[in-house]
């Protein structure tokens, strides 16, 4: 399995990037990546705060078309968003280039959200 979430820090920031190519699909294992990942940066009292990033010229753009039609595989998005929402640390959506769908979902659900002139 590659990483298809990353956490890194920068001094008291959590870094959060999705790294899933083409579009950073919400796939199973991001989904499972970004829970975990905004799981741990709470749990990390040197993270202050967590910024949530995607890599390449796409946010997100919501969910995997390579899952259509299969069964849903846990956690479900709602889960992802609720948990983002409900952290006690600040979460800032750093939007770029396309940001559809699921991927819209969840830069709503957290606390604010930065684009530069790229994101649509």
């Amino acid at each position: 399995m590659k990483d298809s979430v990353l956490l890194t820090r920068d001094d008291s920031i959590g870094v959060i990037t999705v790294n899933n190519p083409p579009v950073n699909a919400l796939s199973n294992d991001v989904r499972k990546g970004i829970l975990n990942a905004v799981r741990k940066a709470l749990d990390t009292p040197e993270i202050l705060a967590v910024i949530l990033t995607g890599t390449g010229n796409t946010f997100s753009a919501g969910a995997d078309i390579n899952e259509f039609g299969k069964p849903p595989e846990p956690p479900p998005l709602p889960e992802v968003c609720n948990l983002i929402e409900s952290s006690q640390k600040p979460i800032v959506a750093a939007l770029n280039g396309a940001v559809l769908g699921g991927g819209l979902e969840v830069a709503l659900s957290a606390h604010f959200r930065f684009s530069n002139p790229s994101a649509k």
